[in-house]
């Protein structure tokens, strides 16, 4: 177990860029990068969708509290949180104090990123609606919790890791 906190943290909503910009910026960093959307996978050995059907939610929600709870814990790297992760109060407890970098995007490229398709549970019905609502809840709490915010809109990774980069070492 690693006694250091992880070098960032990235949330954000779905088709953000977490899991591209964190492997990319964990590159630059020459350090490790977690996913816990694929922890949760391969712990759980289904797919978040499916855990979604089977078991509804709420139950997904506590695997993945504790799974990001975990990672915090461990420390190091880069760690990239699941787009709902930071509505959890203990999530947001513990992530005081961390490097959190909330990546920014809009509906227009985070369709094209994701394309609404029926892998994100939370999108599959009428997924512009849905995803501007669950924007419209969430930006609130991915501004409070985030201590860096990067707009990724229109622009490829490596531009943002630039500017997640700046912003964590603004010399």
């Amino acid at each position: 177990m690693s006694t250091q906190a992880p070098r960032a943290v990235l949330i954000g909503p779905p088709g953000a860029g977490k899991s591209t910009v964190g492997a990319l910026l964990a590159d630059r960093l020459g350090t490790g990068f977690r996913d816990t959307d694929d922890l949760i996978v391969q712990a759980q050995g289904r797919s978040i969708s499916d855990i979604f059907v089977d078991d509804g939610e709420a139950a997904f929600r506590v695997i993945e509290r504790e799974t990001v709870l975990a990672a915090l814990q461990e420390g190091g790297g880069v760690l990239a949180l699941g787009g709902g992760a930071v509505l959890d109060a203990d999530v947001q407890a513990v992530l005081s104090g961390h490097r959190v970098v909330f990546l920014d995007v809009s509906i227009a490229d985070a369709s094209k990123r994701v394309g609404f398709d029926g892998s994100r549970p939370l999108l599959a019905v009428n997924p512009r609606a849905s995803w501007t609502r669950m924007m419209k809840a969430r930006r609130p709490v991915y501004e409070a919790v985030g201590s860096h915010r990067v707009d990724t809109a229109g622009r490829t990774p490596a531009e943002v890791v630039d500017d997640v980069l700046a912003e964590l070492d603004p010399s």
